[in-house]
């Protein structure tokens, strides 16, 4: 139960932080799409462990292994099977809070609902499921590809320091080149200091990513409770440490009047436009055309190199000491996270959009 994701391009995870390995089952993939390794494994690189200074140093190569669904380069039209095995587990660090219940950390709630849980670096509850997510993404970016979309997310904020620029001022083809993926170069400067700063302290701080998914035609969505915004709010809310979304104007739009916040409609070609996006691309739940835009934030980690107060599973006040290898901020690495979901979001409903039109079956 809620390890799928999808209706046609489904995706299924599994696996453990610190188990054998992670993986996913991808169903849905059309038959034909040319599956190409290298590109998934430069997304995997992009999220994973040991990167820099400013993300944790545990070694993990992550590097995939295509079981099933993908011959002579092409997808096969069958589940596509794909395994991520760990290789840097250290258990031991975990075995100090074997019967400790983690501030901010799913060890209570996952205790409540099974009357067990793995221990060892949260194991299913730990961001290191995302590994597969990224994986099964970096395929739907490929669907998307050939169909001229592109879906590109960058770190906007970190604590109180903020890009003030919109994607439109931005060139993100520089997103990649600073171990903090903003594409401003002054501003990622800053935020590399301030979290190395916070991770000298023994503490972590959290973040805001930005994403925008161009050239989606209008359509995709599905009323009344499958609205494409809603399903990429789902998405993004499904990723660890994710405690806000918004989309569009988003919160910022409760300032404005209704004559400035309507997007008026123009006709350019033979394309219907709008003169303004405050919408975000999406219209009644439905993808009008325009880019889709949004904001996903991020809490700080909750595992901190300082001592916190707790409970074990007797009920007895304990302290739980902060030891093992973690990120001081997530956003660096959950760039690339956020783009696989929004990608599998797409990806899915441009299949389910097929079935839309009597002259598309």
């Amino acid at each position: 139960m809620g390890n799928s994701f999808g209706k046609l391009f489904k995706i299924t995870t599994f696996g453990e932080s610190h188990g054998k390995a992670l993986g996913v089952t991808i169903e849905g993939c059309p038959a034909g799409l040319a599956i190409d390794e290298d590109f998934i494994q430069q997304e995997m690189q992009r999220r994973k462990p040991g990167q820099s200074k400013i993300t944790t140093q545990r070694r993990e190569e992550d590097e995939i292994e295509i079981l099933s669904g993908v011959f002579e380069g092409k997808s096969t039209g069958t589940p596509i099977g794909i395994v991520i095995r760990n290789a840097d587990q250290k258990s031991k660090d975990y075995s100090h809070i074997s019967d400790k219940f983690r501030p901010s950390h799913a060890d209570y709630t996952y205790f409540e609902k099974y009357g067990i849980r793995d221990y060892r670096g949260g194991g299913r509850s730990s961001a290191r499921e995302t590994a597969a997510r990224v994986a099964a993404g970096a395929i739907a970016k490929m669907l998307l590809k050939a169909k001229g979309i592109s879906v590109q997310a960058y770190v906007s904020q970190v604590g109180d320091l903020t890009l003030e620029k919109n994607y439109q001022e931005l060139d993100l083809n520089q997103t990649e080149n600073n171990i903090v993926r903003c594409p401003d170069p002054k501003i990622a400067e800053e935020m590399i200091t301030l979290i190395d700063s916070v991770r000298k302290d023994r503490d972590t701080i959290g973040g805001v990513i930005s994403c925008v998914i161009q050239n989606a035609p209008p359509g995709l969505g599905e009323p009344v409770f499958d609205r494409l915004h809603a399903e990429l709010g789902k998405a993004m809310l499904s990723i660890n440490a994710v405690k806000g979304f918004e989309y569009g104007s988003g919160f910022e739009g409760v300032k404005m009047r209704g004559s400035q916040h309507n997007d008026s409609f123009v006709k350019e070609g033979d394309r219907v436009r709008t003169t303004t996006n405050h919408s975000g691309g999406i219209q009644g739940g439905i993808s009008n055309g325009e880019d889709i835009y949004f904001r996903v934030a991020f809490k700080p980690v909750a595992t901190i190199m300082q001592d916190q107060e707790s409970v074990n599973e007797s009920g007895e006040n304990v302290t739980v000491s902060g030891k093992g290898r973690h990120d001081p901020c997530v956003v660096p690495r959950a760039v690339p996270i956020v783009e696989a979901m929004a990608a599998l979001v797409i990806a899915d409903y441009l299949l389910l959009a097929k079935s839309d039109k009597i002259q598309d079956i």
